[in-house]
């Protein structure tokens, strides 16, 4: 079983925040609700928005199923 926890930070314009030694997240701007981030880390890296990241995850499922029948109907096609 793996704990989550999410850690609430404050953080002000310029400022950051470390994860590990290789990623860094700064405040680059705050203007009204929006709040502007800066992601510096490893070009093989993988950093996208929640909902691209969703979509994404949605996609390779799609995709391992239609594997999944695939397969299925070739071994079926192979019994007969």
């Amino acid at each position: 079983i793996v704990e989550v926890y999410m850690l609430v930070l404050t953080r002000k314009l310029g400022e950051s925040i470390a994860i590990d030694d290789n990623i860094k997240i700064v405040v680059v701007q705050i203007k009204g609700k929006q709040v502007r981030l800066g992601i510096k880390a490893p070009s093989d890296t993988k950093i996208h928005r929640e909902e691209v990241y969703q979509a994404i995850q949605e996609q390779n499922e799609e995709a391992a199923q239609t594997d999944i029948s695939r397969i299925s109907d070739l071994t079926e096609a192979l019994k007969k």
